[in-house]
Formats: C-alpha cells, sequence, structure tokens
C-alpha cells in the first residue's frame, strides 16, 4: 500500500471517529434514559372516573408496573366529552415516558367522527401497547324466541319500527357494533343509551329493550340464573371471557365484529427505547397468570403485541367506525 492511500485511510478514520464522537453526546442521554427509565413517579391517566373496567384495568397495571420497576405508577382519573379530557391532557404532557394514558375505544371513534378535538390523535401520540379487548355479547331475555343469531333477524326484520339495543353510552363501541349489526342484517336499530352496563341489563331484564350489545360481566349472575340467554359475540373467534358464545361469523354474519378496548398510548416525541421497553413489560405483566385471571373477572382479554401493530389496529379501528357512522347517519356529539 502506497503512502498517499495510508494517509487517506487514516485520514477517513479520523473523521468517522470525530463524527461518532460527535454523536455520542446526542445519543447518551437517550442511553441513560432507557437505562434509568423510570426514575420516579409515572402518571397513567384513565379517560374514566372510578370503579370501571377502564379504571380498574388501569390500577391492575400500574400496581403490577410498580412492582416490577420500583417506582409508582399512579393511576389519575380525568373524565368527560366522551374520553377527549383525558386524551387532551396527554396531548399537552412531555415527551418523556412520564406520563401515559390508558385510551379507550372512543380514543378512534371520536376521530371517526370528524369530533371536534384539539389533537390530532395520529400526530399528536404515539401507540404504546399492548392492548385488552372487551368483547361484546348479543344477549336477550332467557324469553325470547330467539336462540340464535339467525333466529334474531328473522325476528328483526319482521320490525318495521325497529329493535330496541340498550348500549352503555352514545358512541361507545356497544353502540356502532349494533348499527353495524343492522346494517349487515338488514334491520333497523333503535338505540337505547343508558350510563353503563347494569342500567342497561336493568332495562333488558324488565323487557323495555329488546336485546344488549355490550360487555358480559354485569350480566353473568342474569345468565347463571336462566334469566337472559347470549345468543352471540362479536369477536373474531371465540373469546375466554365467555367461550361458550359462538361467534358472529360461525352464524353466518362475518362482518359483525365490534368490541370496546383499552390499550397504553404516550405524547408524540417520546423516546423510542421507553416506548420499547414498556411495551415489553406491560406486555408481560398483562400476560401473568394472575393479572389476566383479574382481567376476565372484568370482562377482559389481554392482547400482547408490539407497537406498530397497536398502531395499525387504531388507524383500522378509524377506518371500521368512520364507515359505520356514515352508513348508519349517526350523529355523535
Amino acid at each position: 500500500m502506497t503512502a498517499d492511500k495510508i494517509s487517506r485511510r487514516d485520514a477517513l478514520a479520523r473523521v468517522r471517529g470525530l463524527m461518532l464522537l460527535g454523536a455520542a453526546p446526542a445519543l447518551a442521554p437517550l442511553a441513560a434514559l432507557a437505562q434509568a427509565y423510570p426514575a420516579r413517579t409515572v402518571r397513567l391517566i384513565s379517560p374514566y372516573g372510578p370503579g370501571g373496567s377502564n379504571d380498574t384495568s388501569a390500577r391492575l397495571l400500574a400496581e403490577a408496573l410498580s412492582r416490577k420497576y420500583g417506582q409508582q405508577f399512579v393511576v389519575e382519573n380525568k373524565p368527560g366529552a366522551g374520553t377527549r379530557v383525558a386524551n387532551e391532557t396527554l396531548a399537552r404532557a412531555s415527551p418523556d415516558g412520564y406520563t401515559l394514558l390508558w385510551a379507550a375505544a372512543p380514543f378512534a371513534i371520536n376521530t371517526a367522527a370528524g369530533l371536534p378535538q384539539q389533537y390530532d390523535i395520529h400526530k399528536d401520540f404515539v401507540a404504546v401497547g399492548p392492548r385488552v379487548l372487551g368483547p361484546v355479547f348479543l344477549i336477550v331475555k332467557a324469553d325470547s324466541p330467539a336462540r340464535s343469531v339467525v333466529d334474531f333477524v328473522k325476528l328483526a326484520r319482521a320490525k318495521a319500527d325497529g329493535v330496541t339495543f340498550a348500549s352503555p353510552g352514545a358512541g361507545s363501541g356497544p353502540h356502532l357494533t349494533a348499527e353495524l349489526f343492522g346494517a349487515q342484517a338488514k334491520f333497523k336499530v333503535l338505540n337505547v343509551h343508558y350510563r353503563g352496563d347494569a342500567t342497561a341489563y336493568t332495562e333488558l331484564l324488565a323487557g323495555r329493550v329488546d336485546a344488549t350489545l355490550t360487555a358480559i360481566t354485569t350480566a353473568l349472575p342474569f345468565i347463571k340464573a336462566g334469566q337472559l340467554r347470549v345468543l352471540a359475540v362479536a369477536s373474531e373467534q371465540r373469546t375466554p371471557v365467555y367461550p361458550d358464545a359462538p361467534t358472529f361469523a360461525e352464524q353466518g354474519y362475518p362482518g359483525v365484529t365490534g368490541y370496546g378496548w383499552f390499550g397504553l398510548v404516550a405524547p408524540a416525541g417520546t423516546p423510542v427505547a421507553v416506548v420499547r421497553q414498556l411495551n415489553q413489560d406491560a406486555s408481560a405483566v398483562l400476560s401473568a397468570p394472575d393479572v389476566r385471571s383479574k382481567l376476565a373477572g372484568l370482562g377482559l382479554q389481554p392482547e400482547p403485541g408490539d407497537s406498530a401493530g397497536f398502531a395499525r389496529f387504531i388507524d383500522a379501528e378509524v377506518r371500521k367506525w368512520a364507515a359505520v357512522i356514515k352508513a348508519s347517519g349517526v350523529v355523535l356529539e
């Protein structure tokens, strides 16, 4: 090798060394953050009030992560405006991993409906994951002549004034799943909105509505007592929450899928290393047998997966419900 080639090689080596040295200060904070995280208390925002399945599951996750890290994860309830109050709180938070959101289905539905929001879910947040699903079930009174989805559709089509569904709120996953069912099966849907599942089932038991298409947990005692009958679950596959329920797909309506869901979301700009760490550790704690058992008691099933998969899920929810809202003419506020 000539002296000229050696000198050029040495010069290139020095340039590369200087580039690495220059990059080191920029990379060091990220590396230190990932290694140290969390170094203090983390806020986990619930978009609902205390006591519901979102709040309770958020607390299960927070307790498990507190034990794992030796740092407190504190649940902070920020109910209001169909979860938009909580979502906006997160959008304004520092992107350092110390404020997180246990997002719920309206996170996507509000965007699908074009509701006014002080944030853009695609630009102002990063999907961390994992998620948990809350399957919804088609349930009727035990004295109903409908013993299957096929039976129910025949009865529904015969009702010119429409079939009444009790739902836990306008714009909720159960509400829109009922609208989707009516569109797919070609019958008229009349949604009657109540504050939560308990009231919805009270109205069903009293015979003031024809059916519910919502979470099953509150209904289980009445199902076991023979007062209510489960016809189907609106999931792609049967769910461990109530495995006896056949899917709509098994009964001829594969397009009827819908559920409540919750999942971890952080402000946009949160370091990639922190997002990856949170995703992996939250997935692990939600998959632990004791936590899975507690989630099942809430009518929830964990769905571990990477952050990119959770982001795709949210995008698919927006597209799906935008189409349902447009087709049904539902107006959300």
